[in-house]
């Protein structure tokens, strides 16, 4: 075994060779059932006389032999395939293709963060309307294209080439083809198109029908930020169960109340069997412990100290009674945990998460547990876009 290693490795004739017994073979068990049987014998002994020469000790002439031959016998009985490029070629693909899939279904899954639910750990899309901002610029040339490939950072413009009134034509984009959208407009008699644009246009760009506009003035001036991408880890759950502070994602199909067919991120804070409440304090009570800033994944979540709770900061958890103090009257609305002695009790193999973002996440405070087959895997790396937050950077 030694002998042969170091022959491979040193002798590219054999390498070669190898190759060649490799591909003959191949085409040996594809086309056995179309082959007489002495044609089948001929090319497993030529194939065998390859092996033979390539582990043997009769050195490169018996090896040109034994090549000679198998060749000889390839080309007298295999069949030849039409295009045999392309079949190749097609071939590489469907491995190429199994492989990523593989990848994909067992171990590490990308998702795109929709929303802004678990900012500041992980950003959805957002945006930001230069229009309103006095003095803002939009980069242009190479900057451009480096700020969108690199920090997923897109712009937007339309000046009014002359003044009237805005109407919108396209209340959501238009699908040409795939990766390819449009949105119109219209400002005095005049038709606008913009290509490739954001979810949420006009809100985006605060936007609405009657809004006048003068000649050379901009009618969208729009920076939207790419969420984060990342893998998602499907490989640990298999050998362990997910643990309390882990960002972990889940399947949305079968819930009630949540939007179906999809997937959500947030942060475990309770597990099946145990009493939870969310204090006066923003703090998680579990069977009557309080969580705090020293316990595993709750570093960023409970360092606020004394800053009131804000939309996109950590700011802890906030009941109903907060919210509503802290004039957030969405929150004090939907959740069950109208106050700081709301308590719940966890379903039996249920998880209860929420949102980093306390101010603007629509968690388990609304919709209580979930079953915990549902989970998928936990946070893993962030590749793209590339900010403070790529990596494995996990608050």
């Amino acid at each position: 075994m030694t002998t042969f290693a170091i022959r491979w490795l040193f002798s590219k004739k054999v390498r070669t060779a190898i190759q060649m017994r490799h591909h003959v073979w191949k085409y040996l068990n594809a086309q056995r059932d179309l082959l007489k049987p002495e044609a089948t014998l001929a090319l497993e002994t030529s194939i065998q006389g390859v092996t033979n020469a390539v582990h043997g000790s009769e050195g490169i002439q018996d090896l040109d032999g034994s090549l000679e031959n198998l060749e000889k016998t390839a080309n007298r009985w295999l069949q030849p395939y039409p295009h045999a490029a392309i079949r190749e070629n097609i071939e590489v693909f469907l491995v190429a293709a199994a492989v990523v899939l593989a990848f994909r279904c067992f171990f590490f899954q990308p998702m795109a963060i929709p929303s802004g639910s678990a900012q500041p750990a992980f950003y959805g899309i957002t945006h930001e309307n230069l229009r309103l901002t006095e003095g803002a610029e939009i980069p242009g040339g190479l900057r451009k294209i480096f700020l969108s490939w690199v920090k997923g950072e897109k712009y937007y413009q339309k000046k009014a080439q002359n003044s009237g009134v805005f109407r919108i034509i396209d209340q959501k984009p238009k699908s040409l083809f795939p990766l390819v959208s449009k949105q119109r407009f219209m400002v005095g008699n005049e038709e606008y198109t913009l290509w490739f644009p954001p979810e949420d246009l006009w809100r985006r760009a605060s936007l609405q029908n009657g809004m006048s506009f003068k000649e050379g003035e901009d009618i969208i001036k729009l920076k939207v930020v790419s969420g984060d991408h990342l893998f998602v880890d499907r490989f640990t759950y298999n050998f362990r169960r997910p643990e309390r502070g882990e960002t972990i994602v889940f399947k949305s199909t079968g819930v009630p109340k949540l939007t179906q067919n999809t997937h959500y991120i947030k942060r475990l804070v309770g597990l099946g069997g145990e009493k939870i409440r969310v204090g006066d304090d923003r703090h998680a009570y579990i069977n009557g412990k309080r969580l705090e800033v020293t316990d595993p994944g709750f570093e960023m979540v409970y360092s606020f100290g004394k800053k009131p709770p804000r939309d996109s900061v950590f700011s802890g958890h906030v009941n109903g009674k907060v919210a509503r103090e802290n004039g957030n009257f969405s929150i004090a609305l939907q959740t069950e945990f109208p106050d700081g002695r709301a308590e719940y009790a966890i379903r039996d193999n249920h998880y209860f998460v929420m949102g980093d973002n306390t101010m603007n996440s629509y968690d388990s405070r609304a919709w209580l547990d979930f079953p915990r087959e549902k989970v998928i895997g936990k946070q893993f790396f962030v590749f793209w876009p590339i900010t403070d937050r790529f990596g494995w950077h996990n608050k």
